[in-house]
């Protein structure tokens, strides 16, 4: 019967819990919908366009926050504040170093939140170091096939470092992503690779896309979305498991 009781609580714990997190969202994709009705990327930069673009990604870092605590400032919550400054930086042309740099530390403490505790790595099988194989030959692939169109730009001093350190930091995520074995932690990053990618070929003039500032930003938000959630996710995982073991204690 304990059992029974111990199982129904939790279904409805988890019913409890999706409502609530459904909730938490709903900021998220208001301030996505005013960004896209609005159409930010058209309008001139200005403050308000930054704070705009980066409405929804602070909708997630209050998410984040929220289940997680002030410790995930060092981690999930810390990267998407960092990626909310890169947001506005990129507003402006002139400013897309420093937005990459915010960027760039934002892999990083997303790195850092994916070697925690929270994400304890199981063994890897095969399947998944070809899969480390493959982001890491594909990122290799990319800056090489890149650097050439970099070196035509007036700033190529800059930026051929510059690039090739971000995509290292990206190419890190992305595998510490695939370690957890946390299939929207694995997404989210996938998909940022894929954002970050089409921002590279169409900005260096290696090809157009169409709609491309469209693709950007929708692959971007939903990364960002699949990450938050993933580490939210993660929290709630752990704090069954401590309720759980407390319960058997």
């Amino acid at each position: 019967m304990d059992i029974l009781e111990t199982s129904a609580y939790d279904r409805r714990q988890h019913r409890n819990t999706n409502c609530v997190l459904f909730l938490y969202l709903l900021p998220f994709f208001a301030s996505c919908t005013i960004y896209f009705y609005l159409w930010i990327p058209d309008s001139a930069p200005s403050l308000l366009a930054a704070g705009i673009k980066a409405a929804p990604i602070l909708c997630l870092v209050l998410l984040v926050l929220s289940y997680n605590g002030r410790r995930s400032l060092v981690g999930v919550a810390g990267g998407l504040l960092l990626s909310a400054g890169g947001d506005c930086c990129l507003i402006w042309p002139e400013l897309f170093i420093h937005g990459m740099g915010c960027f760039a530390l934002a892999h990083l403490l997303y790195s850092i939140s994916f070697l925690s505790s929270r994400y304890s790595a199981t063994s890897s099988s095969v399947s998944f170091f070809i899969l480390y194989l493959i982001l890491w030959l594909f990122g290799i692939g990319m800056y090489a096939y890149l650097v050439p169109f970099l070196q035509l730009d007036a700033e190529a001093d800059l930026l051929v470092p510059a690039i090739g350190g971000y995509m290292l930091l990206i190419v890190i995520m992305a595998t510490l992503a695939a370690r957890t074995r946390r299939p929207l932690i694995l997404l989210g990053s996938l998909v940022f690779m894929a954002s970050d990618l089409t921002i590279a070929l169409t900005k260096f003039n290696v090809f157009d896309v169409e709609y491309k500032k469209h693709i950007i930003m929708t692959t971007y938000y939903l990364a960002q979305l699949m990450i938050a959630l993933g580490d939210v996710k993660a929290a709630l995982e752990e704090d069954a498991d401590d309720i759980h073991k407390w319960k058997r204690s």
